[in-house]
């Protein structure tokens, strides 16, 4: 039975270089089939959180050739965050020349973008979810757009970082069982606090599949049928006492799941806008 692999391609030209590293690496792998997506001339900041949407609601292995030290940064922290295998096609030979050559090595430090009204508003998206991933800064949630909160693995990385690819501001808090929620996550009162829930069956199988690949014990309470029950019952009764929106992501899509949480605030807005209540002026596509 053949295997399929995902496998998206990143380049600051035509993409002619991963094109032709990717497919001679792939014709050495027996029972393959091939999942392939290419960007070409990605050459700005801007076009990252798009990039990033993608690889959120697709994983896959990330090949690149882009150079620019901004732009090739956002891209492998935003693969780091997915938990996604991410390299730079010439790093080895690049290191391997410099090395025999005794020259240094000279990276181009900035991409020297155009600024508009829609690249900072996708950029600064993106930096907000990487700066607010899995709980990180929970003590000041105010500049969120939106704030999903959940059992580890229920999908909260991934759809912050598509919601970032569309400029909405996106933190995600973990729910741990016994410790208690960050107060910044309690008394924050701008963002949308959403909570996502997962069939408790299907998480086992994700956090077992997540164990093995880190090599890790798989036998538990992380994985355990009855404690895993117990965990997400326990959090939709705390989304039910606080009230926040609940979105069940077991057989939904990253895109699905996203396209809620849009809506949820454009209704948001909506009401805030009949109610005569002031608006907080973030755009939401």
């Amino acid at each position: 039975m053949s295997k399929t692999l995902v496998l998206h391609l990143v380049s600051h030209a035509s993409g002619e270089l991963v094109e032709m590293l990717a497919r001679n690496a792939v014709a050495q792998l027996a029972g393959v089939e091939v999942e392939r997506r290419l960007w070409k001339m990605v050459r700005r900041l801007g076009q990252i959180p798009e990039i990033l949407g993608a690889l959120a609601a697709s994983p896959g292995y990330v090949l690149h050739s882009i150079s620019h030290t901004d732009i090739r940064e956002a891209l492998e922290e935003g693969c780091r965050r997915l938990d996604l295998p991410c390299d730079f096609a010439l790093e080895p030979l690049i290191g391997r020349l410099a090395a025999h050559a005794g020259a240094p090595v000279q990276l181009h430090h900035s991409s020297g973008d155009a600024f508009d009204e829609d690249y900072y508003r996708r950029v600064e998206a993106m930096k907000y979810a990487l700066a607010h991933d899995d709980g990180m800064a929970s003590d000041d949630l105010e500049g969120a757009d939106v704030v999903l909160v959940g059992v580890s693995r229920a999908t909260k990385t991934p759809t912050c970082m598509y919601l970032a690819s569309r400029g909405i501001k996106a933190a995600n808090v973990p729910l741990v069982p016994g410790a208690p929620l960050p107060a910044g996550l309690m008394n924050a009162h701008g963002p949308l606090v959403v909570g996502l829930v997962v069939d408790p069956t299907r998480l086992a199988k994700v956090r077992s599949a997540r164990l093995q690949a880190l090599q890790q014990d798989t036998s538990t309470d992380y994985t355990d049928a009855d404690a895993l029950r117990k965990e997400v019952l326990e959090a939709r009764r705390l989304f039910i006492r606080r009230a926040w929106p609940v979105i069940d992501v077991t057989h939904r899509s990253i895109e699905q799941a996203a396209s809620m949480i849009i809506d949820k605030l454009k209704a948001r807005v909506g009401d805030a806008s009949s109610s005569g209540r002031p608006l907080d002026g973030r755009p939401v596509q």
